[in-house]
């Protein structure tokens, strides 16, 4: 996967969070973009999801 279609792909994947989870907001996703752990601790805080879980919705989407 290239950079581009990796951008691609963020973008929808945080589409579908804000849809799906009404407590996260932009700066939740922005503040932790490039920073996989820190994102995912943050969406395990809102969501009360495990990191696999996250993950597994991610690769879903």
């Amino acid at each position: 996967m290239n950079e581009d279609q990796f951008k691609g792909k963020w973008n929808q994947v945080k589409g579908k969070f804000k849809q799906q989870f009404a407590d996260i907001t932009d700066d939740d996703l922005m503040y932790a973009e490039g920073k996989s752990d820190e994102l995912l601790g943050r969406l395990q805080e809102k969501t009360g999801k495990t990191k696999e879980q996250l993950k597994d919705l991610i690769d879903k989407w």
